[in-house]
C-alpha cells in the first residue's frame, strides 16, 4: 500500500479487512497485512513510484515531500526504514539524515535505519558524512534497493 503522509490518501484501491489477518483487494486476492512502514522522503513522483514498487509488497510506504517533514512522520508512523532522496525541496536528504542522528543522540527518537538515494557516485561522501546506514545511486535498481533494505534491516 502506498500512503501520502500529507493527506493520508492511499493510491491503491480500497481494501477490506478479513478476520484471518489478511486484506482482500478489489480482485478478491488476499494480501498479508503490512505491519511495517517504510518512510520515503522525496518530492519526485517517479522515485516514489519506484520505491513503492520495490518495497510496497512487504511494507506500507508512507511518503513525505520535504526533509523538514521527516521527523514528524517518524514520530507518527514509527517506520522500520527511512529512505531519503538526496535532492528534496526545503531540506535535502543529507540534512534530514543529520537531523535524525542528532535527535537519536538526544534520545528524542529511537534509532533509525536510513537508506539514502544518491544522484551520483561522488555523493557517497555526503551519505557517509550524514551517517546513513546505506545508500544507492539513482536510477534505482529494484534488486539493489531490495537487497540494501534487507541488509540494513537485518543489522537492526
Amino acid at each position: 500500500m502506498n500512503v501520502d503522509a500529507r493527506d493520508g490518501a492511499a493510491s491503491t484501491a480500497p481494501v477490506r479487512s478479513l478476520p484471518n489477518g489478511t486484506v482482500g483487494g478489489p480482485t478478491g486476492t488476499l494480501h498479508p497485512v503490512s505491519a511495517s512502514i517504510v518512510l520515503l522522503a522525496t518530492d519526485a513522483d517517479h522515485v516514489h513510484h519506484e520505491v513503492d514498487a520495490v518495497m510496497g509488497g512487504d511494507h506500507q510506504v508512507v511518503r513525505v515531500h520535504a526533509g523538514a517533514e521527516v521527523l514528524a512522520a517518524i514520530r507518527e508512523h514509527d517506520p522500520v526504514l527511512v529512505v531519503l532522496d538526496l535532492q528534496i525541496g526545503n531540506m535535502g536528504g543529507m540534512a534530514a539524515c543529520l537531523d535524525l542522528r542528532l535527535e537519536e543522540r538526544a534520545e528524542r527518537i529511537p534509532p533509525q535505519r536510513v537508506v539514502m538515494l544518491l544522484d551520483r557516485d561522488a555523493d557517497e561522501f555526503l551519505a557517509k558524512r550524514a551517517e546513513a546506514d546505506a545508500w544507492i545511486v539513482k536510477p534505482i535498481d529494484a534488486l539493489l534497493l531490495r537487497r540494501t533494505a534487507r541488509d540494513v534491516l537485518a543489522d537492526a
